[in-house]
């Protein structure tokens, strides 16, 4: 029996479904794109696929990146593999002295990894800041940001209760986000530390840093709305800056019970700056399906896999969190979740850049949960007796 009808039959999905995600099974991240791949733009879809085929197509190519694409703790770092729990959470498997283990219990456990350097504080804890890294922590509260999102599962963040071991002392990850408030400084990158903030704190929640100054979640995301989130300063298009803001108002905007329209102060800058950013992305979407690879300063496309993934992952990711029910169900939308299950699809067989891949993953994952509802069972691991899994060796 061919390897892609026992795939098919094994997850359920369609034939096509399979044939393209068996073409050839490789792992990891960071890689140059293989010959002749490219991202080039396609006619835009006229008929979207039935909810039902839809579905099962985004289940597939999720489960493939979990179970198909392996990274270990010799070869790769912390910022690669901190990107794979956010979409996947305590499921993401990585290989250490030839045994697969979960990467987030590596870490909360005190594991030894390349860039994942924590320290106590006079606060709390802290991560050592790398500005720009690809190993260590890049941004501030980086690593707090996107466990207090996407570390149970990919959909939900850890409890700030959980415990982390940090220097063999047991701290927790409110430890964490104490430190950050003490740290935290008028104009600096706070998006992360939104995330966070979002995550554990009431929206009306103040406290004072520890140089004297009077805080508020709302003071934290009208500073995020005074930096750029196109141009120079920003990170990932702005997407970044956008998910922690837009996190935060929607806590805000249930626990307030108040619309948009009603909104004032740093709120309404909030919600202002996330309207604006949406209609761009609408406007600036091209004609496959793609978002923008200038994200929210103008229309772009690119060859580049990774660079087209990248924009459309992260895009797709924040707009899972930012629409409106009416917007997240216009067909727009629906096409850039064809277009990422194409670059996935047909690039299944080269290693991908690690923030692009799990960015995309996740906005995947956030968007079947939105659109088609929690999975109840996880299926089968997305391989074929035919195919050997590897363990990449990409730097």
């Amino acid at each position: 029996m061919p390897i892609a009808l026992r795939l098919s039959r094994l997850l359920g999905v369609p034939a096509v479904v399979a044939l393209l995600i068996t073409t050839v099974f490789t792992t990891g991240c960071d890689k140059a794109p293989a010959k002749g791949t490219t991202a080039e733009t396609t006619p835009a879809t006229s008929n979207l696929p039935k909810d039902d085929v839809l579905r099962d197509r985004v289940d597939a190519v999720i489960d493939y990146s979990r179970d198909n694409r392996t990274l270990n703790t010799q070869t790769h770092n912390a910022w690669q593999i901190v990107h794979g729990i956010l979409p996947y959470g305590r499921s993401f498997k990585i290989e250490h002295d030839g045994q697969k283990i979960s990467a987030l219990d590596w870490l909360l456990s005190g594991g030894a990894l390349n860039g994942w350097d924590l320290q106590p504080g006079d606060h709390g804890v802290f991560a050592v800041l790398a500005p720009g890294s690809k190993a260590a922590q890049g941004h501030p509260d980086q690593w707090i940001g996107y466990l207090s999102q996407g570390g149970e599962d990919g959909r939900n963040g850890l409890p700030d209760t959980t415990k982390i071991v940090v220097r063999g002392k047991e701290y927790t990850m409110g430890d964490l986000l104490s430190q950050a408030e003490a740290d935290i400084q008028p104009g600096q990158e706070a998006s992360w530390t939104l995330m966070a903030l979002a995550a554990y704190r009431h929206p009306d929640y103040e406290w004072t840093s520890k140089d004297g100054q009077k805080w508020s979640v709302e003071r934290v995301a009208e500073m995020e709305t005074g930096l750029p989130i196109v141009g120079d300063g920003t990170s990932c298009g702005g997407t970044h800056r956008l998910y922690g803001l837009s996190a935060a108002l929607n806590r805000y905007l249930a626990e307030s019970g108040k619309k948009p329209e009603e909104l004032t102060g740093g709120w309404k800058k909030v919600n202002e700056t996330v309207t604006d950013c949406i209609k761009k992305a609408h406007d600036f979407q091209q004609p496959d399906g793609s978002f923008s690879t200038n994200f929210f300063a103008r229309a772009g496309r690119s060859p580049e896999v990774d660079t087209t993934l990248h924009a459309t992952g992260h895009t797709l990711e924040w707009l899972c969190i930012a629409l409106d029910d009416k917007q997240f169900n216009e067909p727009w939308v629906t096409r850039s979740v064809v277009k990422l299950c194409q670059l996935l699809e047909d690039n299944a067989n080269r290693e991908l850049d690690c923030g692009a891949l799990y960015h995309a993953d996740r906005g995947l994952i956030l968007y079947r949960d939105r659109k088609f509802g929690p999975r109840t069972a996880t299926p089968a691991v997305a391989t074929t007796p035919d195919a050997a899994q590897t363990t990449s060796t990409a730097k």
